[in-house]
């Protein structure tokens, strides 16, 4: 049976990111204006760590301190040591398996991975975003791609495990492009990925641009379609998917972004990918006018029928069909 995995996270805002990317307002992802202290760091851990092991038991799931909400390996040195120190009170322990970090492309090197390794630092995620420069450009990346390629080799030659994030919908952005940077990394040899369509928010750079007329965002459509095309060269090979859009809080939701935001997102996706799964199928054979029927195990069922049974409509309006599962 597979572990459960667990991660802690300790949101560290904005601190040590030398750039603001258009799409970027870490205060409002995270929910948190205060900075992170050693203190404030031990009571999220020990309150997560409660809830964890009172109902699971100790070898049946994996848990990680995860450090993230900016540019964890940019803070200012000193804390940084200080937050992994902590960390690593709990990896010593044994109430903690690892821990992971979020950071950027151009704040790696050796040094810092040396640094991190010798705290227990068990994988490190890095925002790629894009494979694209010139979208990277447009989004004030502040970096290049072949900046993430080095990373990227740097972290996997010290034994650490590869997270690499991207994003749908950025300035200067296409369909074809998303899809390349899912291309890109699988080549780079990520062992994680997460993704994230784009979301205007109040108070940055790309809410002036749209509300400008510089910038359009993607409907729900639109992201739905793309990223269940993303997905499976991520599942072909092995890369385990940690997050499909944005968690929803109180300040992500329907009422404080604009973009194609939906708080069961991951779910219209995966529903997305088993429909076309099944559509190719369909056509293949030249099915229509019929009952199909097949087997599924439980835990897919939903996702086969999908949100508010809009696969069953699909397939009953386009080639009446009724789906049946055993």
């Amino acid at each position: 049976m597979k572990k459960r995995n667990f991660h802690i996270p300790v949101f560290v805002p904005h601190k040590g990111c030398p750039h603001d990317c258009v799409f970027c307002n870490q205060r409002k992802i995270t929910g948190q204006t205060d900075d992170m202290t050693v203190q404030k760091a031990r009571e999220i851990i020990d309150s997560h760590l409660e809830s964890i092991e009172k109902y699971n038991k100790k070898g049946e799931y994996k848990a990680e301190i995860a450090f993230f909400g900016g540019s964890f390996t940019a803070i200012e040195r000193e804390q940084m040591t200080q937050l992994l120190s902590l960390a690593h009170e709990y990896v010593k322990s044994g109430r903690v398996d690892g821990v992971r970090c979020s950071t950027r492309p151009d704040c790696i090197d050796d040094e810092i991975l040396l640094i991190c390794k010798s705290y227990g630092m068990t994988a490190i995620e890095l925002g790629l975003q894009s494979a694209d420069d010139y979208v990277l450009q447009c989004s004030a990346r502040g970096h290049a791609f072949k900046d993430t390629k080095r990373a990227a080799e740097l972290i996997k030659s010290h034994k650490i495990e590869l997270g690499l994030q991207m994003m749908t919908g950025l300035p200067g952005d296409t369909d074809e492009k998303s899809v390349n940077t899912a291309k890109q990394i699988v080549s780079l040899g990520a062992n994680t990925v997460r993704i994230y369509p784009t979301l205007v928010m109040e108070g940055t750079h790309l809410w002036k641009m749209y509300k400008c007329g510089e910038y359009v965002p993607q409907t729900l459509e639109q992201a739905v379609f793309l990223v269940a095309k993303i997905v499976p060269f991520f599942n072909d090979a092995g890369i385990d998917i940690l997050r499909i859009g944005l968690q929803t809080t109180d300040n992500v939701n329907e009422k404080t972004v604009i973009g194609p935001y939906h708080n069961a997102f991951a779910e219209l996706v995966y529903g997305r990918v088993i429909r076309n799964k099944i559509e190719s199928y369909v056509v293949e054979n030249n099915m229509q006018n019929c009952t199909f029927q097949f087997e599924a195990p439980k835990e897919k069922i939903s996702q086969i029928i999908g949100h508010k049974k809009e696969n069953l409509i699909y397939f009953k309006e386009k080639y009446n069909i009724d789906i049946k599962l055993i």
